[in-house]
């Protein structure tokens, strides 16, 4: 690959042609989520071990399906001032039905900038990126693959003794077992049944992020949905939010640099809470240099952070309701001295949980309502000096309804609803000005199946969704709904910058 200047605006398109046979559907479970295991395929990308993309692959149609999926890659400059190698893997089906090829295309789209900020106010991307990722060469992709919850993964490196921020982009995605972690029955219900094929240990997922054994941070992620889950008919052409392009997920670690500026390699690693198979999890750690000093200095000045979360577990009867709640809290101050000054940075993180899970009928019908609040911030000071520092505010609601009805030897009817979104409020600002942006990203859908055997024979699916973003310099607003692979109702505009007013020559929004 080509080496490009860092100074770039870089966004990466990427699209795929997938000439795949018809949707079946695999042998069922008792449980009506579980019922069905659809043919969606999670993908990545690499650069230089670095991960650029996560992205699950659209339902096969009988005639292929072409798709393309896009992502702002501008925060990975830095990996494009060299030559590197780029890395792509797609895990596919391969039996007399379903085996197809997958013909992909990568386009790098560049824009050219000259403004560069002035110290102390740091550059907007990283100056070195290290990938917390396995080494090629592999047949498989390069994250690292989490089992159960007492497997470990981790990679040790060595940062430069001049660097003065540091952050960690953590790559989440969950399968196999744990795809739907959040309809998850505990242990105890499993047992009591005899139920040994359904997966258990509960509702509750974490990621835990530790550096040499500390804890620096965790990762509860949103419940994406892929485009076969639940119901593979809800999901066309509509697919559920962040299954085409995965969320990451920034711990500043900024605070513990007095830790890792010793020149010494230091233990990056992942764990996950209750993992059942399969979980994958890699990292991209994020470096910005002070190009005027060989050295800088660090110190941890405070730390608060517990081992695990404080998880509470409660059901009643079998046939009943599974409540579980949760908590966690992690905060970090430590200061850094550059060239730049003595910078002092402050990183938290605050999380509450709660799922119930509702099984009738036998286990016939199951209906889940799950609330994830995360709270984070990061602020850096130098002296009396605010820079650009951040706090983010995200709620992750989700609802499920999934039953099974109308069984006649093998052949049965499937009903789902699943609601589910993302509403984020971010404030950020420093010396130079503040700016505020409310984002809300909702999905409702509904639909039942007939399935014979392993095969679909008849159904129909809606979707509806409407996305919202207000800023304080623009805003987007798109409303649509789709019905049985057709698009019914598609409409954006920019009325929403309509009722915002001005704070100090910014718009705000009105409410």
């Amino acid at each position: 690959m080509a080496s490009l200047a860092t100074s770039s605006c870089l966004l990466l398109l990427l699209a795929l042609l997938l000439p795949l046979a018809a949707v079946a559907v695999p042998r069922r479970h008792r449980f009506p989520l579980l019922q069905l295991a659809p043919f969606d395929r999670i993908f990545g990308v690499w650069l230089s071990g670095a991960e650029l993309l996560r992205s699950c692959t659209a339902e096969p149609r009988p005639n292929g399906i072409l798709w393309s999926v896009s992502r702002d890659v501008t925060r990975y400059a830095a990996l494009l001032s060299e030559p590197g190698e780029i890395a792509v893997y797609l895990g596919n089906i391969v039996d007399g039905t379903y085996t197809g090829i997958y013909h992909a295309n990568l386009t790098l789209h560049l824009y050219f900038r000259s403004t560069t900020p002035s110290p102390p106010q740091p550059q907007p991307h990283a100056d070195l990126i290290l990938p917390i990722s396995r080494s090629l060469p592999l047949n498989d992709g390069q994250w690292f693959a989490i089992q159960n919850s007492a497997n470990v993964q981790s990679k040790k490196l060595a940062i430069p003794s001049n660097t003065y921020r540091a952050v960690l982009e953590v790559f989440v995605s969950f399968h196999s077992s744990d795809e739907f972690w959040y309809t998850n029955p505990p242990n105890e219900y499993i047992e009591a049944n005899n139920l040994s094929s359904i997966p258990g240990n509960g509702a509750f997922r974490e990621v835990i992020v530790r550096v040499d054994e500390r804890v620096v941070g965790a990762v509860w992620p949103f419940t994406v949905i892929y485009t076969g889950g639940v119901n593979p008919l809800l999901w066309r052409p509509i697919t559920g939010i962040g299954s085409f392009n995965l969320p990451t997920y920034d711990i500043d670690i900024t605070p513990f640099l007095g830790k890792l500026l010793d020149g010494k390699e230091h233990n990056f690693g992942f764990a996950v809470t209750n993992a059942l198979d399969m979980w994958y999890v890699d990292a991209n750690l994020h470096l910005w240099l002070d190009h005027k000093s060989k050295k800088t200095a660090g110190s941890l000045i405070s730390y608060d952070a517990a081992s695990s979360a404080n998880v509470d577990s409660q059901f009643s009867g079998l046939d009943g309701r599974f409540v579980m709640s949760a908590s966690r809290h992690v905060s970090a101050t430590g200061w850094v001295e550059s060239s730049h000054g003595k910078v002092m940075t402050t990183f938290y993180q605050r999380f509450s949980y709660k799922n119930s899970n509702v099984y009738s009928k036998s286990g016939s019908e199951q209906v889940v309502n799950q609330t994830i609040d995360a709270n984070s911030g990061v602020s850096a000071t130098i002296g009396t000096v605010l820079l650009p520092s951040e706090e983010v505010h995200q709620v992750f609601p989700l609802y499920l309804f999934s039953g099974t009805s109308e069984e006649v030897g093998d052949e049965y009817s499937l009903v789902s609803v699943v609601k589910l979104g993302i509403n984020e409020k971010r404030a950020s600002g420093g010396e130079q000005g503040f700016s505020y942006s409310s984002l809300q990203n909702e999905q409702s859908a509904r639909g039942s199946m007939r399935v014979k055997g392993n095969l679909v024979t008849s159904g129909s699916g809606e979707n509806h969704q409407v996305y919202k973003y207000v800023g304080t310099d623009e805003c987007y607003f798109r409303d649509v709904s789709s019905k049985n692979y057709t698009v019914v109702f598609d409409h954006s505009d920019d009325s929403c910058l309509k009722g915002s007013s001005r704070v100090n020559g910014s718009r705000l929004p009105s409410s």
